[in-house]
């Protein structure tokens, strides 16, 4: 078996929160990730599955650094991603990108199609040139399914399926190699949820892309992933 690209070892996640005593109350210790480890090997798509509050989200946070970690081993080429510094890390978003929940509420008002799906290049590729960014753009639409014609659209022009085809674009212009899907498909319609599963198989094949697919929907992950994790109160069971 090829060496993993990315190893989670024994990963802890824990939060001071106060009750509703006040201030003078001393806090207590939530466990939101309680040791958890796995490997995501290169090209595979492993599924994470478990109730509501398991802590799969905050796991899959703490994974891209986007909450800190209390103790583990994030592991990615050759670094451990949960002991770097915050500009070491930023250095690193160009290889693992994360695909939200919630399509619409993940895209900002204000900004159109092509400026949502440009602002990854803007912040790793400052020199690229306006029509360079543009012809990045419309060249990620077209594998996602979106027409160069939407490009100067809004997000509450376009559907819940549509709006997550741009997220994917979104995540998916820096060519990353690892992917957090968490819970891409729980928002959608049954139909829609068949296509958005089907289009990130199709990504996956053509970009090399190693998937964590997070989801309560256990049809979802059997179509989605060959390989399982169950994370139950806070720890992974495979």
């Amino acid at each position: 078996m090829s060496a993993p690209i990315l190893a989670v070892r024994d990963l802890r996640v824990y939060f001071e929160i106060r009750s509703n005593e006040g201030w003078l109350s001393k806090p207590q210790t939530l466990r939101a990730v309680d040791g958890v480890t796995f490997d995501l090997l290169q090209g595979e798509t492993l599924g994470v599955v478990g109730e509501s509050g398991c802590g799969k989200t905050t796991m899959a946070r703490a994974v891209l650094g986007l909450v800190p970690v209390t103790s583990g081993e994030v592991l990615f080429g050759g670094k451990d991603l949960a002991h770097l510094d915050a500009g070491e890390m930023r250095a690193q978003r160009q290889h693992l990108q994360i695909i939200f929940q919630d399509p619409l509420a993940s895209l900002d008002p204000r900004m159109t199609l092509g400026q949502i799906i440009a602002e990854p290049l803007r912040s790793f590729f400052p020199k690229l040139t306006a029509s360079e960014r543009q012809a990045k753009v419309v060249e990620i639409m077209g594998h996602v399914g979106l027409l160069p014609e939407q490009i100067n659209r809004y997000p509450h022009e376009f559907s819940g399926g549509q709006a997550q085809r741009i997220g994917i674009a979104r995540a998916l212009i820096l060519r990353p190699e690892v992917v957090v899907c968490d819970e891409p498909v729980s928002a959608l319609d049954v139909s829609i949820k068949a296509q958005i599963l089907n289009l990130l198989s199709d990504l996956q094949e053509r970009f090399g892309l190693s998937l964590l697919f997070i989801a309560h929907d256990l049809a979802s992950v059997r179509h989605a992933s060959r390989r399982v994790m169950v994370l139950y109160l806070a720890r992974s069971w495979s």
